[in-house]
């Protein structure tokens, strides 16, 4: 079996940071109110700025595999080229379509030769997922690199006009009608961007990480959906998809929204992220104190005191002076947040030879959690 180098790391944010205080400008106004909820989204979060694939106007100026395209095209010199890239495997879990699959759009944009593509679908995880098809297809010497991404354009998702119908209709049905928090929660706590790596089968460059081993947990077995677009959730707690319910009904209930359950949320997403975490930990004996740097992605800083207590319930305690995070600059990007933290982390200078670093991704969509250990060679 070959070794894997992580040997380049690429990240694309589009336009300007957007600062809390824009942020519904952006967006848009639903019901020509401002929103109760962002503030206390806001406050609890702890973002104060991220990035949108929107201008100042609130129009669109990258789509998906656009901002991924960017960000491999970040990767490259007259070294390494897109034409070398032998495997393109794009996690996103805001693809533009249903169909082409997102990492034949990104290809599409590319036009680099024919290639092997994957495209892992979900959520947080989707971005991980990507990572591990490309580590794994090294690992077995079927290729000799790889150029694994991350990326979301949420934003569209979450503009003012997705829930005008729904909006209208209930002006009929209510005297005041507003959107529930459950779709109103997350426009203030996604963001948009893309990252990249180059993986190889020999430590090139100048500090090459070597992925150790991968890990992934799924709770959906236990747990009903939490974070969901594409359908609404009955009260038995299935997802009732959107294709099952009648054209008109797509935007009087903003089926296409992404909708979180706060509570479900709230009650599960640390309980088994410690429990996934210290079996990823045992499986591969691997000690706290052994872990350098630690990258977990989390969508708020709201849960991060109430994590490091879990952890520490659970005995895989890691020391906060070895957390690493950039959530409050850039914001939650889903699948792409943990491409562009490594990639700060490793422009930052600090990482020296021999450091190790976990990579710990959750997803609440269905309860799943991915790991990667690297170290610095």
């Amino acid at each position: 079996m070959k070794d894997v180098y992580i040997t380049r790391i690429s990240k694309f944010l589009p336009n300007e940071p957007v600062d809390n205080e824009d942020m519904e400008e952006r967006l848009g106004v639903v019901n020509g109110k401002t929103s109760k909820a962002r503030r206390v989204v806001l406050r609890n979060n702890q973002i104060k700025t991220r990035y949108y694939a929107l201008n100042d106007k609130g129009e669109i100026t990258h789509n998906n595999a656009q901002l991924t395209k960017e960000a491999i095209e970040l990767l490259c010199d007259e070294d390494f080229t897109t034409e070398n890239i032998q495997l393109l495997s794009c996690g996103t879990g805001s693809p533009d379509q249903i169909l082409p699959s997102h990492a034949a759009m990104v290809h599409g944009f590319l036009k680099n030769g024919n290639i092997e593509i994957n495209s892992p679908s979900g959520a947080c995880c989707s971005g991980m997922n990507a990572l591990k098809y490309g580590y794994l297809a090294i690992k077995s010497g079927q290729n000799t690199n790889a150029v694994c991404t991350g990326s979301e354009r949420a934003s569209s998702w979450m503009k003012s006009g997705i829930f005008e119908n729904e909006i209208e209709h209930l002006k009929k049905l209510e005297e005041t009608p507003i959107l529930a928090f459950n779709k109103d929660f997350l426009r203030w706590m996604l963001s948009d961007g893309a990252g990249a790596f180059l993986l190889e089968d020999q430590p090139n460059g100048k500090l090459p990480l070597k992925i150790e081993w991968m890990e992934g947990y799924s709770y959906a077995g236990q747990i009903e959906a939490c974070m969901y677009a594409g359908g609404d959730k009955l009260d038995t707690g299935l997802l009732k998809s959107w294709s099952e319910y009648p054209s008109e009904e797509w935007a009087q209930k903003s089926l296409f929204a992404i909708k979180q359950d706060v509570k479900l949320l709230a009650e599960n997403i640390l309980v088994k992220g410690v429990d996934s975490l210290k079996k990823a930990l045992t499986k591969h004996n691997v000690k706290p104190e052994d872990i350098t740097y630690y990258l977990p992605h989390i969508s708020s800083y709201y849960f991060k005191e109430n994590l490091y207590q879990e952890m520490k319930n659970n005995a895989v305690e890691i020391p906060w002076e070895n957390w690493f995070m950039n959530l409050k600059k850039v914001g939650n990007i889903g699948a792409a947040s943990i491409y562009i933290m490594l990639e700060e982390l490793v422009a930052s200078g600090n990482l020296k030879k021999g450091d190790k670093i976990l990579l710990s991704v959750p997803e609440s969509a269905r309860f799943s959690y991915t790991y990667a250990y690297l170290t610095v060679c």
